[in-house]
């Protein structure tokens, strides 16, 4: 059971909440296979013990949360437990988790934040209750409060990629749009070759180039290096639906805001700050048009990336329809 909930066409891969579903509907199986093997904490945690195996406990553990199956949720996590013990940070991260799902108010919520702050007290460098924290705070529309603890905690832990996302998707929610493009840059920092960075990077500059009033010159900028975030994404995964579809915005964007003779020449001399030419910016135009028409076709007519995907798709082809009024 556990080879096939952790196999790479299993939703277990996916966040899809159809897929989220699907796999919560096959923890009761999953947990009852587990339990019907004598002695399971003690067996598991000799040699032959799999790591897949809590890897899927967790995994079937955040399905299970998100789908208001709590009962097994909390099967999984006292699996856990038993195997790693209950001062495991990582059991405690998982823990809190549990707790705040099934929090009923505000003063549930505010109890579970009381205990984080006593579990920090005594180590403060708990890193999965400083993420909890974080998450909390969050949930109850704390932002400022979570944006300073998240802070506080890239200073101590500042190769951490994941929570600088976070933080970008905090100050872009509170319509911090330049903070937010710095906290990608500091996670593309930390990993280079991410496609999906680089894209959302290139529509966080999207978007404060098209949503805040600016210079003329400083909305290009922002459009072309948004340009060439997508060309970046696409170029490290060239079946990227969101690089192809940013890259007809900001592509279109951009030609729209330059007049046929402008050139790279009206940048601001700097290497990274040129505008591309208007040739090159069509043919970018045109190869995204294209490759999006092609991965529309290919996964229309894959039920199961239909189905993993379908928002996506639907979104594409409406690009694609309106495309001659960008």
């Amino acid at each position: 059971m556990a080879h096939t909930l952790l196999n790479s066409h299993n939703p277990l891969n996916s966040s899809d909440p159809g897929a989220a579903l699907l796999l919560s509907q096959q923890a009761p199986s999953f947990l009852s296979q587990s339990a019907s093997q004598p002695g399971l904490p003690s067996l598991l945690a000799s040699s032959h013990e799999k790591p897949e195996q809590w890897a899927t406990y967790e995994q079937v553990l955040f399905a299970c949360l998100r789908t208001g199956d709590d009962k097994s949720a909390h099967l999984c996590l006292d699996q856990l437990t038993q195997r790693f013990g209950a001062s495991n940070e990582r059991v405690m991260g998982l823990r809190g988790m549990y707790q705040e799902a099934i929090a009923e108010d505000t003063a549930t919520l505010e109890n579970i934040l009381l205990e984080y702050e006593k579990i920090l007290s005594e180590n403060p460098v708990n890193v999965p209750i400083l993420k909890r924290r974080v998450a909390i705070l969050r949930s109850m529309s704390r932002h400022a409060d979570a944006i300073s603890a998240l802070v506080e905690f890239l200073e101590a832990f500042p190769t951490d990629a994941e929570a600088w996302c976070e933080l970008a998707d905090l100050y872009q929610s509170q319509g911090m749009g330049s903070q937010a493009i710095f906290c990608l840059e500091e996670a593309l920092l930390i990993a280079p070759n991410s496609w999906n960075l680089n894209a959302r990077l290139g529509e966080l500059q999207y978007i404060s180039a098209v949503s805040s009033p600016s210079e003329p010159q400083e909305t290009q900028r922002l459009l072309a290096s948004s340009v060439r975030r997508f060309c970046r994404s696409v170029e490290l995964c060239d079946d990227y639906l969101r690089g192809f579809y940013g890259l007809i915005l900001a592509s279109s964007r951009l030609l729209g805001s330059l007049s046929p003779t402008k050139s790279s020449a009206n940048g601001s001399g700097k290497s990274g700050d040129e505008l591309p030419p208007t040739e090159i910016l069509e043919r970018l135009n045109n190869l995204a048009t294209r490759k999006l028409e092609d991965i529309l076709k290919s996964r229309s007519s894959n039920i199961r990336k239909w189905q993993e995907s379908q928002g996506e798709l639907i979104a594409a082809q409406e690009l694609l329809d309106r495309r001659d009024d960008l």
